[in-house]
């Protein structure tokens, strides 16, 4: 592993919350940013397609969790992150980037403001020495700096019916909140349409009554919502039983690295992390505020955006084909190695196998041509090219 932040190749996967519920499920369970995730409960096709026609049911218990509070709070977290940390409003969030001096990027981080408090959230595959980074260049400010990822737990709902889930279960309008928006909700186990669990048993009935409070934080395509770890296994039974009255169900992460592939979603730990720059990443509109000021790496990132471009790039990718490359699969044209395969998988809506990977800026053009072992990749621009899938 890395001397500064592992991001890849974990040794020893974490176990996760709610592994064992999954386990009772029959589903079959793999490793996703370094912890123990379901693949799928059997049927990955119909699991993204909850995605994509109902509602999906999510276990993100991969995330690490940490508070900073005091006086400074702002002004360190501004002065380490790329994004800009002292113009968040309570109830806004924010994703950045932690770069080292060299402008590599050491970890991404979601940044939430709530009241006297910065809520960061992580990963858990590099907490320990995100921790100690954390920690490092807290030096003159008054910041109090707390672990808390044995605390807290997410699970999120999405596709086109989450609103309705989130509306049935909390009352809140979902799209009412902005991008990375948050509220402090109650979730009732029963929704509008709950009546039916009237004749449960008195147990069940007993514990469907109570409300769990949770925060929830609007996503691109639904809701998460973060709750104490105690809370965690009814909180997914409440939200499974919701998603099936609204025709959906859980998904596993074959599913879901399916799915980010389809909307052009980079995950950090594979296709971007320590190797790489945002500019090489292609970070650089999501993840950076070019007018905030100083933090750690800015030199490195404000050379790379006057030169105007990098030696290798992100590019998204399309496969011929059955087979799917493994992450690290090399890309070669003419039998020469030209870059390699981050992630990839098959897709079913649409019906494609496609990938992230790294190139030179020789042969990483839309439409270049490349090869490896199990057959052919096109570079592509994902939106563009699934439309011609799907026609």
């Amino acid at each position: 592993m890395s001397k500064e932040l592992a991001m890849q190749n974990v040794e020893a996967q974490i176990e996760t919350p709610l592994a064992a519920v999954h386990r009772r499920a029959g589903a079959k369970m793999g490793v996703w940013f370094g912890c123990a995730l379901p693949d799928d409960r059997g049927d990955a096709r119909e699991e993204q397609r909850f995605a994509n026609e109902s509602v999906a049911l999510i276990d993100k218990n991969y995330r690490a969790y940490f508070t900073f509070s005091g006086p400074d709070r702002m002004r360190y977290l501004n002065a380490i992150l790329t994004n800009n940390i002292k113009d968040l409003g309570n109830g806004q969030g924010v994703v950045s980037l932690l770069l080292n001096a060299q402008g590599r990027i050491l970890a991404e981080i979601e940044t939430f403001a709530d009241g006297e408090k910065l809520f960061c959230i992580s990963y858990l595959m590099i907490r320990e020495r995100l921790t100690e980074v954390l920690e490092k260049y807290i030096i003159m400010d008054d910041v109090a700096f707390s672990d808390d990822a044995e605390k807290f737990g997410t699970l999120a709902v999405e596709g086109p019916r989450a609103a309705d889930v989130v509306k049935d279960l909390t009352g809140v309008d979902l799209n009412s909140l902005p991008p990375l928006g948050w509220a402090d909700v109650m979730v009732s186990s029963r929704g509008s349409e709950g009546a039916a669990a009237d004749k449960a048993t008195s147990e069940n009935s007993e514990r469907s009554q109570r409300a769990i409070p949770c925060r929830l934080v609007r996503r691109f395509a639904g809701g998460e919502f973060i709750v104490e770890r105690d809370k965690l296994e009814a909180l997914w039974d409440v939200l499974l039983q919701a998603t099936q009255r609204h025709g959906g169900g859980p998904m596993g992460y074959k599913a879901l690295s399916a799915q980010r592939l389809v909307k052009g979603v980079p995950w950090f730990g594979y296709d971007f992390g320590e190797k790489q720059i945002p500019h090489e990443a292609g970070l650089e509109s999501s993840h950076i505020s070019y007018t905030k000021g100083c933090y750690t790496g800015q030199e490195i990132v404000e050379r790379v955006r006057s030169r105007g471009q990098v030696n290798r790039r992100r590019v998204e990718l399309l496969f011929s084909g059955e087979g799917v490359p493994e992450n690290g699969t090399e890309l070669t044209v003419d039998g020469k190695a030209v870059g390699y395969v981050t992630r990839a998988a098959r897709s079913w809506y649409p019906p494609c196998v496609l990938g992230m990977g790294y190139l030179g800026k020789e042969h990483r053009g839309v439409g270049a041509k490349l090869r490896w072992s199990g057959g052919s990749a096109t570079v592509v621009e994902f939106a563009e090219a699934l439309r011609k899938v799907e026609g």
